[in-house]
């Protein structure tokens, strides 16, 4: 039996399997991921010094050229990848109940996954939020202010500063959702993480988590992981390819 026979039948027998999907699930909708040989942080170390809350929260600068890139950002334009609709197919056949997502591209949800189910640790692109009185708004309707002049746009409600609703380094992740996700992790047969290295914590530190609680362990991604050591399966095929194979009869649109 082969790996991916091996991880097809674990599905098979369980109806609580957890995803844990990382920047690598969506390398073919076009994003590019942040550590990987390519990756924005790999490639440009000094944009993730200035990726910093500290740096955006005290230079208009800062903030006026973010909202110049996600004029153009990519993740606007992405679209869900077979990784992403092989996922929603294993929760319509109810044997993946929930995905923890490093990501903040919503694809997830765009591919099929039942938004209630998708737990996004690092927030969403697709939402602003006030950092003094927490209002939010869609990005879109934020956006179409600075393409009307806008280059610093305030809070419509108290002036306060806007970012993304993202998880930027030096800010904390909702302990809400971080809770939720460790409840999930803590509670499956089987846990799969696509696409993360699993180098950034505290999301990283689920797979321990779940470990411990007696999980299965099963990795897909392009490069070693820091824990690889402890799966059960460790799969290095382009993702694309493989979580499709884990799908009884997948068939791609």
């Amino acid at each position: 039996m082969t790996d991916i026979e091996r991880v097809r039948e674990w599905l098979r027998m369980t109806d609580n399997a957890v995803v844990l999907s990382g920047a690598g699930i969506s390398t073919d909708s076009g994003i590019a991921d942040f550590r990987g040989p390519n990756g924005i942080w790999t490639k440009n170390p000094a944009a993730e010094k200035a990726a910093h809350i500290d740096h955006y929260m005290s230079d208009p600068d800062v903030r006026e050229r973010a909202w110049q890139n996600r004029l153009n950002a990519p993740f606007f334009a992405a679209q869900p990848n077979n990784a992403h609709r092989a996922v929603a197919e294993l929760q319509r056949l109810a044997s993946v109940s929930w995905v923890v997502t490093q990501n903040i591209d919503g694809l997830h949800q765009a591919g099929g996954s039942p938004p209630e189910t998708v737990l996004e640790l690092h927030g969403t692109v697709w939402h602003t939020r006030c950092m003094n009185c927490d209002d939010q708004r869609s990005m879109d309707e934020t956006l179409e202010r600075v393409r009307a002049g806008e280059a610093d746009p305030p809070c419509l409600v108290c002036g306060g500063i806007l970012k993304s609703a993202t998880i930027s380094f030096g800010q904390s992740l909702d302990p809400d959702v971080l809770d939720r996700a460790a409840r999930v992790c803590g509670n499956t047969p089987l846990l799969i993480v696509i696409g993360s290295t699993l180098g950034v914590y505290p999301a990283a530190g689920l797979v321990p988590l779940a470990v411990r609680a007696g999980a299965t362990l099963v990795i897909v991604n392009d490069m070693a992981t820091d824990y690889d050591e402890l799966a059960d399966v460790v799969v290095r095929e382009p993702i694309g390819d493989v979580v499709p194979a884990f799908v009884p009869n997948y068939q791609s649109p």
